[in-house]
């Protein structure tokens, strides 16, 4: 079993557990004795198959268990302890057993509840807080079923209740420390890049697009989505003006994979301001990096890349021969974009299919009717890639896949989630059930080039009940906490910097810094054994553990988050820092 589905298992036999102490003793309140008895041996077996599941959780990574071991587990125990020999004894109106079964699923669901509204770290503050509740919540059932506990027990279990309650949620909403650095606001032009040799302008505004059809009210890089396919030569310096027609919320031109100069990344109150509607900017850098790119704003990135401001970025060699394609794939109010097109290819010539996932969410896609390789994973080229047939891509949120391949006689076809996107005539192929590729196994495999690093980090994926704005929220958190109260990552110029990053949630976090790209080292203990692997965006799947590494060699103040950009938008955003 992986670690994910132990995560989800050990969740679901936790609400059980809790039902099962909660329903006993509603059950023995209505002196229905069979039912109580029948729900707390259920309860039991729950709760010993979750000591089991925090176990395994446990030995796959500290991260994944803490708040169970040290807050969950306690209070289970403490359950057991108070209910179980109660019940032991229980004379024959099993109603005097109700208070202390009702105490164990109490307990039980303040385990439940510090695992789902707060999860890691495991804190003092937090288990105090499930302390207060669960003797409040005791206190009050003996008032309401009359079991009329002694004076000094009733003022005992009050005063514990609140004295935990006061201290718990001073520790809890007292905020961290933030070790930040200052850093300059200037919002620099970059000027230094050189006279421009390829212009181009976009003009962010609303639209009315057509999509198979039908018209889809939409954000648009002049008027179009995609925006302009962004093309240039290696060397080339390129200028690009954005001018915002009327995005009431501004834009920005964010060069996803593209590891500009600081100043040009394009992200409102870290490196530029949102273009306001009237205002322009101007970005200018150069085209050293061949490879597959793209760009969307960052400013209200979730609303305004699905309402449709992105396009492609394509630096090439030259010369450039055969046949190249790009195929950015995105979802627009519901409906899949790009539209099937049929373009036929002689036989011997040579394709590139530029594959853009342009979505928050990954994208299965499969080339049928010919042997192909993988070139190039996030613009960066693999060593050796070997044919493959009948097998299946996975790209993550804002990654790009190059696929090669020399055309047949016979027709060809790409899919995306079982739909014909591109095609060199009719093919007919049953893909579904191909095999995925493994990225950390394709391709010759090189030495590491680091052999220690200067700083490392660990980001713990979750979510949690975030206190710590005008209103609560329950964020997409790092390391207990959300965006903008996320600690930044402080490195220095020329360091070998290693992130562990752990999913600890139920739902995939694709993962993307800015302005480098990571090599991949180890994903759940298992070193990458295929070509290096320099990624920009990467899926980390529930339960999984990723190690990655990079040169911190791009001075400035770098968005480092989930590209599922809601996730982003719900508080998972830190920044790397340079110092």
């Amino acid at each position: 079993m992986t670690t994910g589905s132990l995560l989800a298992a050990d969740l679901v036999i936790a609400v059980l557990a809790a039902a099962g102490w909660l329903g006993g003793g509603a059950a023995s309140a209505a002196r229905r004795r069979p039912l109580a008895l029948g729900l707390v041996a259920f309860a039991l077996l729950a709760t010993l198959a979750r000591a089991i599941t925090i176990i395994a959780l446990a030995r796959a990574g500290w991260w994944f268990a803490a708040e169970k071991v040290l807050i969950a587990a306690p209070l289970s125990l403490a359950a057991v302890a108070v209910a179980g020999p109660r019940l032991l004894r229980a004379p024959g109106d099993i109603r005097s057993v109700a208070v202390p079964l009702l105490f164990a699923g109490y307990a039980a669901s303040g385990g439940l509840l510090v695992t789902v509204l707060h999860g890691y770290p495991a804190s003092a503050g937090v288990g105090l807080l499930a302390v207060a509740g669960v003797l409040a919540a005791t206190t009050v059932t003996w008032r309401v079923l009359g079991a009329r506990p002694s004076p000094t027990v009733s003022r005992a279990a009050l005063a514990a209740a609140v004295a935990a309650l006061v201290t718990g949620t001073g520790l809890a909403v007292t905020p961290d420390a933030v070790t930040g650095v200052a850093h300059d606001h200037g919002y620099r032009d970059a000027r230094t890049a050189g006279e421009p040799t390829r212009r181009f302008t976009l003009t962010a505004g609303t639209a009315t697009v057509d999509v198979s059809g039908r018209d889809v009210a939409a954000w648009a890089f002049n008027g179009q989505v995609p925006g302009p396919e962004l093309t240039a030569t290696v060397g080339d310096v390129l200028e690009v003006t954005l001018r915002n027609r009327d995005i009431a919320r501004g834009v920005t031109l964010h060069w996803h994979g593209y590891d500009v100069p600081n100043s040009q990344d394009g992200v409102p109150g870290v490196t530029q301001a949102a273009v306001l509607p009237g205002q322009e900017f101007v970005y200018r850098f150069r085209a050293d990096q061949v490879g597959t790119y793209w760009y969307h704003t960052h400013a209200a990135s979730d609303v305004g890349v699905r309402k449709g401001l992105y396009g492609a970025l394509v630096v090439r060699p030259a010369p450039v021969t055969g046949v190249d394609v790009t195929v950015p794939v995105h979802t627009l109010a519901g409906l899949p974009l790009p539209a099937p097109r049929v373009e036929p290819v002689e036989a011997g010539v040579r394709v590139r299919l530029r594959l853009i996932n342009t979505d928050s969410t990954t994208h299965r896609y499969a080339l049928a009717g010919t042997p192909f390789r993988v070139a190039a994973i996030d613009g960066s080229d693999l060593r050796n890639p070997t044919p493959l047939v009948a097998t299946a891509v996975l790209i993550p949120a804002g990654g790009r896949y190059d696929l090669v391949f020399t055309a047949p006689a016979t027709p060809v076809a790409l899919s995306v989630d079982g739909r014909e996107v591109y095609a060199t005539g009719p093919v007919s192929a049953a893909t579904g059930a191909w095999p995925v590729l493994d990225p950390l196994t394709y391709g010759v495999a090189s030495p590491v080039p680091w052999a220690r690093f200067d700083r490392e980090f660990t980001l713990v994926l979750d979510r949690g009940l975030d206190l710590r704005g005008l209103l609560p929220r329950y964020a997409h958190t790092v390391n207990g906490a959300a965006d903008p109260d996320i600690p930044p990552q402080v490195v220095r110029l020329g360091d070998i910097v290693k992130f562990t990053i752990v999913n600890r949630s139920q739902v995939v976090h694709p993962w993307h810094l800015h302005g480098h790209h990571v090599l991949v080292l180890t994903r759940n203990g298992r070193p990458a054994t295929g070509s290096l692997l320099w990624l920009d965006s990467f899926d980390v799947r529930p339960g999984e553990v990723w190690e990655v590494a990079f040169r911190a060699d791009n001075p400035g103040m770098w968005a480092n988050h989930c590209h599922n950009l809601a996730h982003a938008d719900a508080g998972m955003t830190l920044h790397l820092l340079y110092s």
